[in-house]
């Protein structure tokens, strides 16, 4: 130690103050090397985790609430004869069923003539949620904007 002391002293005042900013340069790039980058690429990791973690559970909190949802929801007998209910249904919704003929196993042949396309889908899955099942569902456009439909429907088990 007492030669590096040495060595030290014995050069020139522009030598010394040269050689203590490279010592303090070298002590900060060991610094930032070694603490302040790992820290920063650390926190750098742990933001990204903690994003890519709310996003997971706000899509489960979103999946569990349609889970909740569907089992909150009490599938009710179809309360009329089938093909009393989906007339019902029908006016309701304001379709105008061109025919509507009751068939063996619980099961309906309807028909709507003219219908918007949205409106028809949506009163089919309305129909669907409360216990009357499409089995089979025709849908043709008739070329001014509405679709014509011929269906199939039955009743679901219970």
């Amino acid at each position: 130690m007492n030669e590096l002391r040495g060595w030290f002293t014995g050069r020139s005042l522009r030598e010394r103050r040269l050689i203590l900013v490279m010592l303090g340069l070298l002590a900060v790039t060991i610094v930032w090397g070694l603490v302040i980058r790992p820290v920063r690429n650390g926190l750098s990791s742990t933001r990204e985790r903690y994003a890519d973690a709310v996003v997971r559970a706000g899509s489960a909190e979103r999946e569990l609430a349609a889970v909740k949802s569907i089992q909150r929801r009490q599938l009710r007998p179809v309360q009329l004869p089938l093909a009393d209910e989906v007339r019902t249904r029908a006016e309701a919704a304001g379709f105008a069923l061109a025919t509507l003929e009751p068939e063996a196993n619980d099961r309906v042949r309807a028909s709507i003539a003219t219908a918007k396309a949205g409106a028809l889908m949506a009163w089919i899955g309305n129909l669907e949620n409360d216990g009357v099942l499409v089995d089979g569902l025709s849908v043709r456009g008739n070329g001014d904007g509405t679709v014509t439909a011929q269906m199939t429907l039955k009743a679901r088990a219970a």
